[in-house]
């Protein structure tokens, strides 16, 4: 199905941190709306964004074409107010979607930010276009806490086939990790939402990031799964008889599983330790 791209303005930038992101973020930043990856189990499709739209998700995006401009305005007036500036790009969309390459919204947006930096910024992405912003990326870390964080929900590209299958693949996502943490940026891998994953798992991660994020469709959705039952989540894993991925203690056994290969202080759960201290 094409993609309907669409150039806005948008009215603001910043979106102040509210239900899952308010545990340490004041800000949230959304360079687009919509997303060209449509992973199946996103929570967004779920979201007004998404609800009262009358294309399917996936099949349409806006551009934010004033993104760095409404950034310069906005931080100055929170700094005016002494304000912290803790932001996490994206919440509603990735930051580094396949038209990012000529668009450059989210560059635009960290050479907005290396002249008015953040207190912190965490970027969440599952693109691994990512690395293409490594020059900024480099001297922005030395003027604010900064965490590269990609999504990476399994080492199978089958399973992430059934699920996020027009999403970047997980060898080219696991490559950008190491090409930024070789580069003395701040990894984390976001296994959210947990997936069907190989014992291997937890081996391809070693060496390339400094923390590892868990989540699940039961406890991650913003919904206590709610979002992921009206999805059709727990089909969809019965349908390629993968149920027992979908059980509400998936977390427990998940991150039991992680700290025989990492120490504690770097696997980290769901809402409460998403803030990365």
């Amino acid at each position: 199905m094409d993609m309907v791209r669409s150039e806005i303005m948008a009215k603001k930038i910043l979106t102040e941190a509210q239900g899952y992101l308010n545990v340490g973020f004041t800000h949230s930043v959304n360079p687009y709306s919509g997303c060209a990856f449509a992973c199946k189990y996103c929570y967004v499709r779920e979201m007004p964004v998404q609800k009262f739209k009358a294309e399917p998700w996936g099949t349409w995006l806006n551009i934010k074409v004033n993104a760095a401009d409404n950034y310069r305005k906005e931080i100055l007036s929170l700094r005016r107010r002494n304000k912290p500036v803790r932001l996490f790009m994206s919440s509603a969309t990735d930051p580094y979607q396949p038209v990012e390459r000529e668009a450059q919204i989210t560059r635009s947006l960290l050479e907005a930010m290396l002249d008015h930096p953040p207190d912190m910024l965490q970027l969440q992405t599952r693109g691994p276009l990512v690395t293409r912003d490594l020059d900024l990326l480099v001297l922005l870390k030395e003027r604010c806490e900064l965490v590269v964080s990609m999504t990476v929900e399994t080492d199978r590209e089958d399973v992430k086939r059934i699920f996020a299958p027009t999403a970047p693949g997980i060898k080219l996502r696991l490559k950008a990790l190491k090409e930024l943490h070789d580069a003395g940026i701040k990894t984390q891998a976001s296994v959210s939402p947990v997936l069907p994953f190989t014992p291997d798992f937890p081996k391809v991660l070693d060496g390339i990031v400094d923390r590892i994020w868990i989540d699940t469709l039961s406890i991650g959705d913003g919904a206590l799964g709610k979002r992921s039952e009206r999805l059709g989540m727990r089909q969809l894993f019965a349908e390629h008889e993968l149920s027992r991925w979908y059980e509400d203690d998936l977390h427990i056994k998940v991150v039991k599983y992680f700290l025989k290969f990492y120490p504690k202080e770097m696997v980290r759960l769901s809402r409460k330790q998403a803030y990365p201290v």
